[in-house]
């Protein structure tokens, strides 16, 4: 289990587009959606994209979704929406004390991943950027999705929350 990250959070390049590494999404296998997806980006994260011009939250979703939602005011709108969903996998900062990670993870979560380190997320070129000022943790909506991460080679620890 050896992948890193990078998040974010800690722009302080006032980029506000940070990708998820490859290898991350490769690990957790395919997804059919990405949601909040940049409008430039050199790798795909799902089949189907919406970007900040599509509104992904408005929009319908189907099939498997990868969501690295923007961070700040609105993660917990996209959280919400990938529990309501019930079929996504989403990674955000692992602010685990929030009212939003009670109310969107801690009670509707069916599984987590707190990954091991700093994540290095990726600017919209491609380039790895920093570690992230923060750690970061994979949230699983539904049974599969918490298989697939208890499964993937990414370090970190494993945990069933409203799951099996």
């Amino acid at each position: 289990m050896n992948v890193t990250f990078e998040t974010k959070h800690g722009n302080r390049g006032g980029k506000d587009e940070w990708l998820t590494p490859p290898e991350i999404i490769k690990a957790l296998g395919e997804f059919d959606l990405d949601p909040c997806s940049p409008i430039n980006r050199p790798w795909d994260t799902a089949k189907k994209h919406y970007n900040i011009f599509d509104n992904g939250l408005e929009q319908p979703w189907t099939g498997r979704v990868w969501c690295n939602p923007p961070y700040g005011k609105e993660t917990g709108l996209w959280l919400k929406r990938c529990a309501e969903y019930g079929n996504a996998i989403a990674l955000t900062f692992a602010r685990t004390e929030t009212k939003m990670f009670f109310s969107c993870v801690w009670d509707k979560a069916t599984a987590v991943f707190f990954i091991k380190g700093r994540l290095k997320f990726h600017h919209v070129s491609g380039e790895q950027g920093t570690s992230a000022g923060s750690p970061s943790v994979l949230i699983a909506y539904g049974k599969e999705n918490a298989i697939k991460l208890k499964n993937s080679e990414i370090s970190g620890m494993f945990l069933w929350v409203n799951g099996i």
